[in-house]
């Protein structure tokens, strides 16, 4: 069996796959940018996507078979430890025009659509950090993140920028590395990111009904990841 999978699922995936019975070959990516290999032609059993619309997409266009989300999850704000002042909350610390702001590439990485959400809803301020942002990661032509490290630790920790926005499944890690403080973004201002399966095929079908299961769900929800919605068998309009 052959899967596509949203290079967020990379760390808590061979976990699943120690519970599923059948050998699973995995290649990691940005979901946009699979999502477009596979309107390319490329062959998968099952699309794993970080954001549900680019499934829904494959399952609007007669590619795939259903599409079902099996896990959800959040922002938040991961700085470099020393640049927090005392009064900082996570809209101060965006909006300060002394801290370089980094995020994953939109269009190309969902993570990099989900902080465009959250620009779009800290209304003004949220337009000046949009045009002040550095999309580093996730992009077509951006610098690969170096295996075992994570996009935040890297790109801080190397000076690229001083604040990164990414998914909060990485919070409880990224709070044990020296030099590094993460901050939640509550609601309403914090985008969901539903994560969806499209099945491609009937083998797929196997690991897609695996990954909706209470035993995937637990194993996901301890890496810091949250519930999905209901599955979803027939073709709907995508996400905005």
């Amino acid at each position: 069996m052959r899967a596509l999978a949203a290079g967020s699922l990379r760390r808590v995936w061979p976990q699943l796959m120690a519970d599923f019975p059948e050998p699973v070959e995995t290649q990691f990516g940005p979901a946009g940018l699979l999502r477009e290999r596979i309107e390319s032609g490329e062959a998968c059993d099952l699309f794993a996507s970080a954001n549900l619309a680019h499934p829904q997409a494959l399952l609007a266009a007669g590619r795939a078979q259903s599409v079902a989300s099996f896990a959800s999850n959040r922002l938040c704000l991961t700085l470099r430890s020393e640049v927090l002042r005392d009064d900082d909350d996570w809209r101060s610390v965006l909006i300060r025009e002394d801290l370089r702001v980094a995020t994953s590439t939109a269009g190309a990485d969902p993570s990099g659509d989900y902080a465009q959400t959250l620009f779009t809803r800290m209304g003004d301020a949220g337009e000046a950090v949009r045009k002040r942002a550095i999309a580093l990661v996730g992009g077509r032509s951006s610098a690969p993140v170096p295996a075992g490290r994570l996009a935040a630790e890297w790109i801080i920790q190397g000076g690229q920028a001083e604040v990164f926005i990414g998914y909060a499944s990485y919070a409880a890690t990224l709070r044990e590395i020296a030099g590094l403080t993460v901050i939640d973004i509550p609601e309403p201002f914090n985008p969901r990111a539903e994560y969806g399966c499209a099945v491609m095929t009937a083998q797929g079908q196997r690991l897609a009904d695996f990954l909706q299961s209470d035993r995937a769900k637990a194993i996901l929800q301890n890496e810091g990841f949250l519930p999905g919605g209901a599955a979803l068998t027939r073709p709907t309009k995508p996400n905005p």
